[in-house]
């Protein structure tokens, strides 16, 4: 007959499965991450949904779970919106290392025709560190932005002229637009040498091996959105983030910043999460630090993503070592569906984070 555990005896042997927590009577067998994955398929199958999607996890261990949904597959090629902000950022911080740019440089350092050449105006210090964190003032999208012709230095200059007697102070504030890392992708083209954004994108494919599918090409290549104009494959964005978990493209002084929480002590004039799901998130480079709260009482860098506004997911979760990405393409601003998602099998993926059996 088999010896049943005591109590403390079976509590120890959860924690060393890593399944752990809650009341022993909350957990009477041992966690098998084979049944935690026939749970997730099973609610991501019934689940009701706008648009096809995949779900694509992956762990600490290496483990992966992928789950495909209709139409929509690993390597099925989807618009970007907001997801490519992450992506944008590390692209230039790795510039940054390389030692082209600084943190502490102003667009003036590299653009010879930056319109706000008055040293008493409130945005003449802008900095790199402000246009990646989303402070820099620049909160005026012209509509060049989203124009295919149109020239994407002279829409850069056009920023900065829509937005330099608008009396914001740079730095002061966080206003979540396309604005800010246009001017930045500007200054890390002139200081990389190269003649447009896709050459500096082609190199950083070629030195990461990244991205062998994405582009960046909305509304044209040669006008390109950083902040929303790529195309991507699930799978090689979570091979991106697998990268970037891993410190594989930045070194620890660059990862540290963006996992600081750069908004401390500035207002929020505009959060798109503010008006949709009530809660307060911060922002590192290009990343969002999630927040479940009305107020940001979370720990800065422990759960951060980029969600677009199709409803796509890309987030890396350090509290449960664990990332993933919701890849999908729904309606223009359904972006809360993509977190409702898989916040709704939450609880599962956690499990299986946890559970190494």
């Amino acid at each position: 007959m088999a010896r049943l555990l005591r109590t403390g005896a079976f509590a120890a042997l959860l924690a060393s499965t890593g399944c752990s927590g809650g009341d022993v009577a909350d957990l009477p067998t041992l966690c098998s991450t084979t049944d935690i994955e026939q749970s997730l398929t099973t609610q991501l199958s019934a689940t009701t949904t706008d648009t096809d999607f995949s779900l694509l996890l992956s762990r600490s261990d290496g483990r992966e779970y992928v789950f495909e949904r209709g139409d929509s597959h690993a390597n099925s090629q989807y618009e970007s919106a907001s997801t490519s902000k992450w992506v944008s950022a590390v692209v230039i911080l790795r510039l940054v290392q390389q030692g082209y740019l600084s943190l502490d440089d102003h667009p003036q350092d590299y653009i010879t025709d930056w319109p706000i050449t008055d040293s008493g105006n409130s945005l003449y210090g802008i900095t790199l560190r402000e246009l990646l964190s989303f402070t820099s003032g620049l909160e005026v999208e012209p509509t060049c932005l989203d124009i295919k012709l149109a020239n994407f230095s002279n829409c850069v200059n056009t920023i900065a002229s829509s937005n330099m007697d608008k009396g914001v102070a740079h730095g002061s504030r966080f206003y979540y637009a396309s604005t800010h890392l246009q001017v930045a992708g500007q200054m890390a083209i002139i200081a990389a040498g190269k003649n447009n954004w896709g050459e500096v994108f082609a190199e950083f494919q070629s030195e990461t091996g990244l991205f062998a599918h994405g582009t960046y090409d909305l509304p044209s290549a040669s006008n390109p959105r950083l902040a929303g104009g790529m195309h991507w494959q699930g799978d090689e964005y979570l091979a991106f983030i697998q990268a970037f978990a891993a410190g594989d493209l930045l070194n620890s002084s660059l990862m540290a910043e963006i996992l600081k929480d750069q908004l401390s002590g500035k207002t929020i004039q505009f959060s798109p999460v503010t008006s949709s799901l009530n809660e307060e998130w911060h922002y590192g480079f290009g990343l969002w630090h999630e927040c479940e709260s009305v107020t940001f009482n979370c720990t800065a860098g422990q759960r951060v993503s980029s969600p677009g506004a199709y409803g796509a997911y890309p987030f890396w979760d350090r509290q449960y070592a664990y990332s993933g990405i919701l890849a999908r393409q729904g309606a223009l601003g359904t972006y809360p569906k993509g977190i409702d998602l898989v916040r709704s099998v939450q609880a599962d993926i956690e499990r299986w984070a946890k559970c190494s059996h």
